[in-house]
């Protein structure tokens, strides 16, 4: 069961179309095209199923998946910090602008050496497709050539990516050994990086795009906000940035703008239908209503909220509001590589807004009322919801989708599953709430195993 272009898949199958729905189909027969997107999901006992199934066995194309195992979408993430890789799992006990000045930008600075760039990212997107990432959103560094490196890795392993070469021409918020030379310098080497991948010769059907990417408000001078704007407008590419993260970036950003993260960005042309906004986390109403308005997407990132933002995202509210949101791991704001993990994390963290934690305060006032999700919102965030952000055509199997998918097996014998008089619900809820690394048997991006 390698690649699955042309062929059909026979099993139980389990996507969310909406994000009210969770389809789970037994017996489902799955069509893939010679371009690996999806014809058609019929269910069994349609009309055509059995001569579909017939035909596909006469051709040989026919693969059966045990009954222990399931297919899913493959997961999206909308925000990693790539070049952070060697950094997961370390320094998570420091204010955001502590770990950004004595970690995170030393880290960085190293990506100037190509073969470390090879090294690292290499590493990071076999692990991520291992994972079960097979759309992921990439920040890279200022330098053009470790960007370019992390491009080819992308399209040589097969995922399917999007990345930004990072702007920070700021010489009040970045340091002298790390940010670009001049505005002039980093609006030439993004226009130049946006060039490399839309004429890479093995990028011909697209499959890694870029994101014109202002680091955030604080690392940027208006001059090259503002031109940013323009060159991701001029050139359709989409548009990343951090938005309202932390106290201190949400508050600088008002004193230096006079408004907030997200009316600042609008103001620079870069908020839009095509921009990914990492975490939120101190929106305000008004600010939704822009965002939504505009048709911006947000990448939730739960786990590293909890450890840089003190703060946690109103998911709900926003999910009710309409916005278009998705989850991001962070790496290595967050401490986990893994989206199954990171979904798990919202759940937690809706639930924790919800509840609240002081034990000083009274259970009535404790926390924010009608705020939590659960493993449908989550499983929805992790697949369709992040898809629907990029406005990329996967997340699901619904026809014409690209055929990206996972095979989870739940009698893996490392990692085992227990599943017995369980109803479909709970079988989508353990495989939620349990599945890991080892549980993904099979990874395929456009019908193609990866």
């Amino acid at each position: 069961m390698n690649n699955m272009q042309g062929k059909a898949i026979l099993g139980s199958v389990i996507h969310t179309p909406t994000r009210d729905r969770i389809e789970f189909l037994k017996k489902a027969l799955l069509l893939i095209d010679d371009e690996g997107k999806v014809i058609d999901l019929i269910k069994h006992g349609t009309a055509y199923y059995d001569e579909q199934v017939t035909r596909f066995k006469k051709l040989n194309s026919l693969s059966v998946i045990p009954s222990s195992q399931y297919l899913i979408p493959g997961f999206v993430d909308l925000h990693i910090h790539a070049p952070q890789w060697p950094q997961l799992g370390k320094a998570l006990d420091v204010p955001l602008e502590v770990w950004l000045q004595k970690y995170t930008f030393p880290l960085e600075a190293k990506y100037e050496d190509d073969n470390f760039a090879m090294m690292v990212y290499s590493d990071l997107v076999a692990s991520l497709l291992k994972t079960g990432t097979t759309t992921a959103v990439y920040y890279g560094t200022i330098h053009q050539k470790a960007n370019q490196i992390l491009t080819d890795v992308c399209l040589k392993l097969g995922q399917r990516a999007i990345v930004g070469k990072v702007v920070m021409d700021n010489p009040e918020q970045c340091p002298e050994y790390y940010r670009d030379l001049s505005t002039q310098d980093a609006l030439d080497g993004t226009a130049e990086f946006i060039n490399y991948v839309k004429t890479n010769s093995n990028n011909t059907d697209g499959r890694v795009q870029v994101a014109v990417t202002p680091r955030f408000i604080p690392s940027c001078t208006d001059e090259a906000l503002h031109s940013l704007g323009a060159l991701a407008s001029e050139n359709s590419t989409y548009i990343q940035t951090h938005c309202s993260e932390s106290d201190w970036e949400h508050n600088y950003v008002i004193d230096r703008c006079g408004k907030s993260d997200t009316e600042a960005l609008l103001s620079y042309g870069l908020l839009n239908r095509s921009t990914i906004l990492a975490h939120a986390n101190f929106i305000s109403e008004n600010d939704m209503d822009v965002i939504k308005e505009h048709g911006a997407g947000i990448a939730h990132c739960p786990l590293s909220n909890f450890f840089f933002s003190d703060a946690v995202f109103p998911l709900r509210r926003a999910l009710e509001k309409g916005l278009r949101i998705g989850l991001g791991t962070d790496i290595s704001g967050g401490p986990s590589s893994s989206i199954i993990d990171t979904s798990r994390n919202a759940i937690i963290a809706a639930r924790a807004l919800e509840n609240g934690v002081n034990p000083n305060i009274e259970r009535t006032s404790r926390g924010l009322p009608d705020s939590r999700v659960d493993f449908c919102d989550a499983f929805y965030l992790a697949t369709k919801g992040g898809a629907d952000v990029l406005n990329i055509p996967t997340g699901s199997f619904e026809r014409g989708n690209f055929f990206d998918a996972l095979l989870i097996d739940t009698e893996i014998e490392s990692a085992p599953i227990s599943l017995s008089d369980d109803s479909d619900k709970d079988i989508v809820q353990k495989i939620i709430m349990l599945a890991t690394r080892v549980n993904i048997v099979k990874t395929w991006v456009s019908g193609l195993t990866v």
